[in-house]
């Protein structure tokens, strides 16, 4: 096969390291483009010439170098993204090896200069794989994990490779030392774009460097990271650059591992680059250091500038541009530089974004040649008829070429036009007269004209019409003015007129004088000039006979018409292709046979090219157009769509035909003979020219984005290529007429339109969409494809065409086999997918025609269909000639559409009677409202309860008082449904607000009803309130409390909000009621809220969170100063006893400074003063006041400790502030009342420690301070005294020497329960000692034996720890001291007091009895139901006398029976007994005289004589109770 003489080819891909090389002989240069490699013959140094491609990557190529190795020069590799590498011989264009080592994206390939057969390739992970492909060996390395950029194996060291990464890191590896990091080299901080081995081994070749090499060790820092191996090579070293994205390049030296040298890119001048301004390009900086020159480097710059460093001058860097002269550097940013030997020069290539190819001679810094490339596909090749040989190509990458092709001293002078086209150039056409004037069409449909010819013309943007296509634009063309540019006088009009053809299928004439003003439509012409009434098909093709009079119009049905200029008069229609024209060519004028220019030539979707002559019907200029349906020529051959057609200027009836096929055909037409066939692209053909100035050379473009001028004469090939593609395509072709009748089936239920809308919608849309993306510009699949689906009956061929990928493989596409294979085979899968979704829309959709009935009449066979047309054609017939009767349809009531009102309305009603039969109301009601019967509609949906919004929406078009009513209709419906919000809505919509807001309400909707109310009514409007109030108690009586608060809140009572939220009664709760309150101004439930949740703080032990809240009120300050008082209490307390119980909640104690030095009540009052501010005297009479107003009830042994704890924290608090201001007096009563406290709630440890924490000294001290005229303080503080010795008593007892131990053990056990307040005493003890002193526990409950035992092993431990530090002498006087407590008077009282409360208890004990006998009588007569709760609370009661201790002790006196006057005069006795004990004794408690001497005895042989004889005596006395004589008999008797 002939290759092409030359080549435009596609462009070279950007952003890869290394994707071109020239051989080491100098005679090729190769460039990856796309998934090709295009080999260029660069063996003539003024010239390039086309060479050919290395196919068979199917994915885009990253990395492409040549075998330098001396006589392996025609080896080349590449790396693609396919993930393989192949081998490739030059010479046959045949891949020789390949390998698919790599799991990831190639990133970097080279060909080692040493070893001929080894490849190294590396990765975007990392991996590094080396190929040695004689022995298909490989060897995988992985010296970092980052993303590979660029990797150059050494000139000098066959085992060493310099690798650089993205990160700007660059590592040299020894491939054969596994994992063997030989430098990291560190100094960059971008990508590495580009690495270059010093050609000349050694480190000593430069000497301005020296100096820096001095200085480099401080400046870098850095220590060589691998071992340096002691091989001589190695160890001469050599000098490697780098060029990165941080714009530096930098020298390392391999022996010391470290840069010795950094060149920043100087900011040069940008000298008039073709670049849009508004592209921000990333710079890209490529190094290259050239074999011939070892001092100096070439590297890339700024904007495409070259720039020649010479490495000898010290100082600032000495640098020189490339180039010298205008327009010869590249004008974007370059990607690669390989240089060759060639004769005497060293030249070296470049390839950049700005698509050229350039070849450098580096003895003089010129450029020798440019290759231009294209980017896109090549859409259109237009030969200007005034400047020969100029031929313009419009390109998928946006931009417009125009390669003068008779240039003598540069084949490939090419100008390049960009600005404002920003969309692929998709048609061209020259002016016919003015020099370089060019129109052009993009895919966005834009059209405009550029002056390519003056000097300026880089830089001159084009005119750009106002008006724009709707699509792309498929075909241009200068033809005469017709209406109403025509209309103009002579001079006023311009000679010829743009005509442009788009996607949308519309034709417009512009005026190139007036681009600015709007263009025509010439379908108006044409409709004025023939009277066309009928819808006029879309055009697709527009072509103008060469001398002006004819205008042949090619349309999306495949007929072409044939119209007379100017007025578009029209002259014939062929009918012939019936699918969308893709281009008319009109034969030349200036042939010998002038017969021949009536030819026209039109290719078609279908691969048959027709050609007509119209010599008859032009010169006979018939009255009405004429339809030609037989061909005069018919040239078949190609396998898919004619894309482009072109008659040979030099010859008669010589076509060429451009085709989908991949093939360029040459026509002899007369004879209908294929003359010859060009296969030498690797796509589709999309666009043809014949040479104007060669009758041998046609130029082709295709979507393999080149351009090839080649010879007929050199084809080997005379017709398109048939065998298995041709049956292939007959598959495809008989498949079509399938997937037309699918998709036709699929709008049963809808109108035509709608049909071919939806048509288009899965058909060619998506052709727009699919852009094949090459470097950075992307591109359409072409041509005019983007229309044909939108166009009703194209489907077919836009399935077969849209379902395959654009970027198909072209590489895979061996030469004969042209293109339609790959279209082909997604044909046969697409459909059967499709099928299924229109059938399943389908189903859905056919209840919902609301003209099933007709619809389907419409449906019938093709018989009765036409009856209905003559049924119809009858009936309107007799209505016309008699008017007043309705036509007569009979059973085809369906045919009432296309008859008068009254059968319109018959038809109607029966539709509407089949929706109501098969349950569809709501389009019987459409159809009800379409005839206009809309009041019936509403009554009966109202009716049957089948109002629906719709309705309702419509129902004003009745009437203001049918709206009303109907809303008030679906109203009630709504609520019959339980649709109460949207109910409320309709009511507003008729201004009903207060009965929306009320329906809500009944509906406890009253979140919606509060929006409404305040957004519609008065703020004053007593409903909002009631609302809140009602919703309010509904939220609090489900436990919503703090909803609830702000719906009090939000009704302006806040004092409710405030109670709501204390309901809770949580801390939390409490706390935020307290803050409320406070906002509010009820500053006194504020105070009493913040109280009660300080003392629910209390509880959890949390003091700081009590004091925060009580601070906000100054009348809780004296309660401030009591929690205070009890934190501190608490802290001794639990110092005193440490507990070790777990599980409790941490104290949170305040951090407070405590004097331990001072007394209790000292240490308490610094604090006050310190932390509380209580400075003055009057703060303390203020908080003892506000004190002395709070009465707490005496404690009994069932108040719980911590509010026991608490109370007595009160007391103490007094005390304390007495103490402060010397009120002596107060302070004893305070203290006597705490201790007192503990005592009756039967915690007699508590009293213990509290004695122990306050009086530590007893009470003497007190004493002398009272004022002993004062006798009621005088009887405190006895009293007080009393409750100190009686403390001390028990510690003695508790606390008995060693040696008395054991016998003191012996001697517990009977003495039990000396009274009943001791029994209680004890159980507390034994029960809650701990608990007491951690004031955090709960009571244990104790049973009696229990108790013993405890107190035996308390006495123990406590008696171990104490006895050694308390001597005899000292007890004794101790039990001196408890004298005090033998008073005979007190005994008397007791005693007293003890038959009042022991007859109290006999008598409420039978009063208890009589009760139960009630009950019981009761009961017979009730049933048995009250039995069981009887039983249980007779057992209830039972017990709980059985528990205290005195009550078993009185068991026996119960039984016998005493009767009740007697019970009265005992009491009554015992109460005169009473009165006569003087009042000071009865005013203040003391402890039971009795217990003391029971005490006192027991502690035998200690005790004093005196005071054994004493406490014996009032035993005797006294002792008359059942109880006391039980426990003294052993001392008695």
């Amino acid at each position: 096969m002939a290759a092409a003489v030359r080549v435009l080819p596609a462009s070279p891909n950007w952003y890869s390291s290394r994707c071109s090389d020239a051989s080491g002989d100098g005679r090729l240069f190769g460039f990856a483009a796309r998934h090709r490699v295009c080999l260029l013959d660069v063996g003539d140094a003024s010239a390039p010439a086309f060479y050919g491609e290395l196919i068979g990557h199917t994915d885009r190529i990253s990395g492409f170098a040549f075998c330098q190795y001396p006589g392996q020069s025609s080896l080349c590799a590449s790396s693609s993204d396919d993930g393989s590498v192949k081998i490739w011989e030059t010479e046959g264009l045949a891949p020789v090896a390949e390998h698919g080592l790599h799991q990831n994206a190639i990133s970097a390939l080279h060909w080692s200069p040493l070893v001929k057969d080894l490849i190294v390739s590396g990765d975007e992970k990392g991996i590094v794989v080396c190929y040695w492909h004689n022995r298909s060996d490989s060897q995988q390395f992985f010296p970092e994990p980052r993303t590979i950029f660029c990797l150059t194996c050494s000139p000098h060291h066959e085992n060493l490779v310099a690798i650089g990464y993205k990160d700007g890191m660059v590592v040299i590896i020894d491939i054969s030392r596994k994992r063997e990091v030989l430098h990291r080299l560190r100094g960059h901080d971008d990508e590495i774009h580009c690495l270059a081995w010093c050609p000349v081994p050694g480190e000593e070749k430069l000497p301005a460097w020296q100096d820096e090499l001095q200085v480099a060790p401080s400046e870098e820092g850095e220590v060589p990271n691998g071992e340096v191996t002691q091989d001589t090579t190695t160890k001469k070293g050599c000098y490697l650059a780098s060029g990165s994205k941080d714009q530096t390049i930098r020298i390392w030296s391999c022996t010391r591992g470290r840069s010795v040298m950094t060149l920043k890119l100087p900011p040069t001048k940008r000298r008039g680059g073709a670049v849009d301004p508004a592209v921000k390009e990333r710079i890209w900086l490529t190094v290259h250091w050239p074999p011939g020159h070892s001092t100096e480097i070439v590297s890339s710059s700024f904007g495409g500038e070259l720039l020649l460093w010479d490495l000898t001058q010290s100082g600032k860097r000495k640098w020189t541009l490339l180039g010298s002269s205008e327009g010869q550097n590249h004008s974007r940013i370059v990607f690669n530089l390989c240089s060759v030997k060639h004769q005497d020069k060293e030249l070296l290539f470049s390839i950049s974004m700005d698509r050229d190819v350039k070849c450098w001679d580096l003895s003089t810094l010129d450029c020798s040649w440019t290759m231009p490339s294209l980017g896109g596909f090549v859409y259109s090749l237009a030969f200007s008829p005034v400047d020969t040989g100029c031929l313009a190509i419009g390109v998928g990458d946006s931009m417009i070429r125009v390669w003068n092709t008779l240039s003598m001293n540069n084949i490939y002078d090419v100008k390049t036009f960009w600005q404002s086209i920003k969309s692929k150039v998709t048609a061209l056409a020259w002016h016919p007269t003015k020099e370089g004037w060019l129109a052009f069409g993009t895919d966005d449909g834009k059209v405009g004209i550029f002056e390519t010819f003056s000097s300026s013309a880089k830089n001159k943007p084009p005119q750009i019409s106002s008006t724009y296509h709707k699509k792309t634009v498929y075909t241009l063309a200068w033809g005469p003015p017709t209406p109403p540019v025509s209309s103009g006088g002579e001079g006023e009009q311009p000679s010829v007129t743009l005509y442009s053809c788009a996607g949308e299928g519309i034709v417009f004439q512009h005026n190139p004088w007036k681009l600015n003003g709007e263009a025509n439509d010439i379908n108006k012409v044409i409709r004025d000039t023939n009277s066309i009434k009928h819808k006029l098909p879309a055009r697709t093709e527009i072509s103008w006979k060469p001398d002006g009079k004819l205008l042949a119009l090619g349309n999306e049905d495949g007929s072409i018409e044939i119209f007379q200029a100017p007025n578009l008069k029209l002259l014939c229609t062929i009918q012939q292709h019936h699918k969308l024209i893709n281009a008319i060519r009109w034969h030349h004028e200036h042939g010998s046979q002038p017969e021949l220019s009536y030819l026209i030539a039109s290719g078609s979707i279908n691969a048959t090219i027709y050609v007509h002559n119209l010599k008859s019907v032009v010169e006979s200029t018939p009255e009405s157009p004429l339809t030609i349906t037989e061909p005069f020529r018919t040239l078949a051959g190609h396998t898919a769509k004619i894309t482009s057609l072109s008659w040979s200027p030099h010859h008669e009836g010589r076509l060429v035909s451009a085709c989908y096929d991949g093939t360029a055909q040459v026509w002899d037409v007369m004879k209908e003979e294929p003359l010859c066939n060009y296969r030498g692209h690797q796509g589709r053909l999309l666009s043809v020219q014949w040479s104007p100035v060669d009758s041998d050379a046609v130029y082709t473009g295709a979507d393999d984005f080149s351009v090839h001028k080649w010879h007929i004469s050199k084809q080997e090939h005379t017709r398109p290529p048939q065998g298995k593609k041709s049956i292939e395509l007959e598959k495809k072709r008989s498949m079509q007429p399938k997937v037309k009748t699918k998709k036709k089936k699929k709008p049963i239920g809808k109108s035509p339109a709608k049909q071919d809308l939806s048509d288009a919608m899965n058909g060619d849309e998506s052709a727009k969409e699919m852009l094949l993306e090459e470097n950075g510009v992307s591109d359409h699949e072409g041509e005019k494809e983007a229309q044909e689906a939108e166009l009703p009956d194209k489907v077919s061929m836009t399935v077969s065409k849209d379902t395959s990928s654009p970027a198909y493989d072209y590489s895979s596409f061996s030469l004969p086999k042209p293109f339609v294979t790959q279209k082909a085979i997604p044909v046969k899968k697409d459909p059967p997918k499709e099928k299924p979704t229109p059938d399943a829309s389908l189903k859905k959709r056919k209840p919902r025609s609301i003209l099933p009935f007709s619809t389907f009449m419409d449906h019938r066979s093709k018989d009765e269909l036409h009856q209905d047309c003559l049924r119809l054609a009858t009936c309107l017939k007799t209505k016309d000639n008699n008017e007043d009767v309705s036509p007569d349809l009979k059973d085809r009531i369906h045919l009432g559409l296309f008859a008068d009102r009254a059968s319109l309305h018959k038809m109607i009603d029966v539709e509407g009677k089949h929706h109501l039969e098969n349950g569809h109301p709501e389009l019987f009601q459409q159809l009800m409202l379409w005839k206009g019967d809309m009041k019936g509609v509403l009554q009966a949906a109202a009716e049957r309860g089948e109002l629906t919004d719709q309705l309702v929406a419509i129902s004003p078009m009745v009437g203001y008082q049918a709206w009303v009513w109907t809303v008030e209709a679906f109203v009630k419906q709504l609520c019959f449904q339980e649709q109460y919000v949207k109910a409320a809505s309709h009511l507003l919509s008729i201004h009903k607000v207060y009965e929306a807001v009320e329906l809500l309400k009944v509906n406890h909707f009253y979140r919606e009803a509060i929006v409404i109310a305040k957004a519609r009514l008065r703020p004053e409007d007593p409903i909002l309130r009631d609302l809140y109030t009602s919703w309010a108690a509904l939220l609090e009586k489900d436990g919503h409390y703090s909803m609830a608060a702000k719906c009090y809140l939000g009704a302006s009572s806040p004092y409710d909000a405030v109670k709501v939220l204390a309901k809770k009664g949580d801390a939390t709760s409490l706390k935020t009621a307290a803050e409320l309150a406070l906002v509010s101004g009820e500053e006194e439930l504020s105070a009493t809220l913040s109280f009660r949740c300080a003392q629910d703080l209390l509880l959890s032990r949390n003091w700081v969170g009590a004091q925060e809240v009580l601070q906000q009120h100054k009348t809780l300050f004296g309660q401030r100063l009591v929690f205070c008082l009890n934190e501190l209490l608490c802290k001794c307390l639990s110092e005193r006893n440490p507990c070790d119980r777990k599980g409790l909640v941490p104290p949170c104690y305040h951090s407070w400074e405590l004097n331990r030095e001072a007394s209790f009540f000292d240490m308490v009052i610094e604090v006050w003063q310190n932390v509380l501010g209580m400075d003055t005297t009057e703060q303390a009479t203020c908080a003892r006041e506000q004190l002395h107003s709070i009465e707490h009830p005496p404690s009994t042994s069932n108040t719980p400790p911590k509010q026991v704890l608490f109370r007595i924290s009160h007391d103490l608090t007094l005390a304390a502030l007495s103490y402060q201001t010397a009120t002596w007096d107060e302070a004893v009563r305070s203290i006597l009342g705490a201790v007192t406290r503990s005592y009756d709630a039967g915690n007699f440890t508590l009293m213990q420690e509290i004695c122990s924490i306050i009086l530590p000294e007893g009470c003497d001290n007190l004493r002398h301070k009272l004022d002993s005229t004062n006798s009621e303080s005088m009887d405190a503080c006895r009293s007080l005294e009393g409750f100190v010795a009686y403390k001390r008593l028990y510690d003695l007892w508790w606390n008995p020497p060693k040696d008395s131990l054991v016998l003191q053990k012996a001697v517990l056990d009977p003495v039990l329960c000396p009274s009943e307040q001791t029994a209680l005493e004890k159980s507390y003890i034994s029960g809650q000692s701990s608990s007491e002193e951690t004031p955090d526990q709960t009571a244990v409950e104790m049973d009696e034996n229990l108790c013993n035992t405890t107190e035996v092993h308390r006495c123990e431990t406590e008696s171990d720890s104490r006895t050694s530090s308390v001597d005899l002498v000292d007890r004794q006087s101790k039990l001196n001291g408890c004298e005090v407590l033998l008073s005979e008077e007190i005994a008397a009282l007791q005693n007293t007091q003890r038959d009042i409360a022991e007859v109290q208890q006999i008598l409420a004990d039978m009063i208890r009895q009589h009760q139960q006998q009630r009950n019981n009588l009761q009961e017979n007569t009730n049933g048995s139901t009250q039995e069981s709760n009887l039983q249980q609370s007779s057992e209830t009661e039972s017990d709980k006398p059985c528990s205290d201790s005195s009550q078993m002790n009185c068991e026996d006196e119960i039984k016998e029976p005493v009767t009740l006057p007697e019970l009265t005069k005992r009491l009554l006795k015992a109460k005169q007994k009473l009165a006569e004990f003087p009042d000071n004794l009865k005013v203040f408690p003391f402890p039971d005289v009795l217990e003391c001497c029971l005490v006192l005895l027991h502690i035998g042989s200690q005790c004093p004589p005196e005071l054994h004889e004493q406490a014996l005596d009032l035993l005797r006395k006294h002792g008359s109770a059942d109880i006391y004589k039980k426990a003294g008999r052993r001392f008695l008797t």
